[in-house]
């Protein structure tokens, strides 16, 4: 057999492994988060509920806001971010007894539901945004 048809064979076999594993963790991942709680519901169940009972509370002007924020995610996985984001807002605004969903409401989500890698980059939308981040201080180094 050729040298370079086998190092072909065993780099193909390298990644076809590597893409296999990435896949199945994170389809892993997203069993964990299908699993019932304590509660009955999962994660998931939980997170459309929060959106469910908040969708009447979000206006136009939010609604950009939270696709800017969610802007740098790859487009790949957009969607689910910006659910997940979402779903964090609402659950906020609904324990704050909330009408609306105001721009506060969605930054505080996004902190919360973001991880510390990201806030970095949120700072700096503010910031060019014009918009004072002090207030939220508290949950950045949460």
């Amino acid at each position: 057999m050729n040298t370079g048809f086998s190092i072909f064979i065993i780099g193909w076999t390298f990644v076809l492994v590597s893409l296999a594993a990435i896949g199945g963790y994170f389809m892993f991942r997203k069993f964990l988060k299908s699993m019932p709680k304590m509660d009955g519901k999962s994660d998931l169940d939980w997170q459309d509920y929060y959106i469910e009972q908040t969708r009447s509370m979000w206006t136009d002007e939010t609604r950009r806001f939270l696709n800017e924020l969610v802007e740098p995610v790859p487009q790949l996985f957009r969607d689910v971010a910006r659910r997940s984001i979402a779903a964090k807002i609402g659950q906020i605004a609904l324990e704050e007894k909330a009408t609306t969903i105001s721009p506060d409401h969605v930054i505080k989500g996004y902190i919360v539901a973001t991880p510390k890698r990201d806030h970095k980059w949120l700072i700096a939308h503010l910031q060019e945004k014009q918009i004072n981040y002090a207030p939220y201080e508290k949950y950045l180094k949460a």
